[in-house]
């Protein structure tokens, strides 16, 4: 959920079992009263990081196997969900929070599928990609805008949603075009 941020999630929680949440009272010391618990905004943040991360991997995928459209939108892409990337990360360090480097499992073998496609395959799978990500994105985002508790966060997915919006415009457009081949 690419990216992301954009962005990001194209929608997916990340899941990696090496990179365990550590929450840190003001003083910066471990709580562990809070173990068990989740913060959505925290949440949040995670899947829009990895799923920009994602949209970044992606992007360059298509920027060097996509069709002339497919590179357009795959460099789009990256240029968009990087500077996404960029500001979650000044969001969580001020927050202490740690966002992932890497994709999940899941994310991972997506990303695997998707790179061994070519030509018009790839477009295709490519274009469709983008559309599924990226209503899967503005959804989250316009959950944490609108009911997120915290308010660099909700900032973050409200000034995002727009760019969100154009990438899903850009991607259908593509994916029609691709289509129509």
């Amino acid at each position: 959920m690419a990216v992301a941020a954009i962005l990001f999630s194209c929608g997916k929680k990340p899941s990696n079992p090496e990179t365990p949440q550590i929450n840190k009272d003001s003083t910066g010391q471990t709580n562990n009263s809070n173990d068990n618990q989740t913060n959505p905004d925290e949440d949040f943040a995670m899947e829009a990081a990895e799923g920009g991360l994602f949209e970044v991997m992606a992007g360059e995928l298509a920027v060097h196997k996509g069709s002339a459209k497919i590179k357009k939108l795959g460099q789009m892409m990256v240029d968009d969900h990087s500077k996404a990337n960029d500001d979650l990360k000044k969001i969580a360090k001020k927050k202490n929070l740690d966002l992932p480097t890497s994709l999940s499992n899941e994310m991972q073998a997506e990303y695997d599928k998707l790179m061994e496609k070519e030509g018009k395959e790839f477009d295709k799978a490519y274009s469709t990609l983008m559309v599924k990500d990226h209503k899967k994105d503005i959804e989250k985002f316009q959950k944490e805008a609108d009911n997120g508790g915290d308010a660099d966060f909700k900032n973050f997915a409200s000034e995002k949603l727009p760019t969100l919006r154009h990438h899903l415009q850009m991607s259908q457009e593509a994916k029609d075009h691709c289509d129509a081949m």
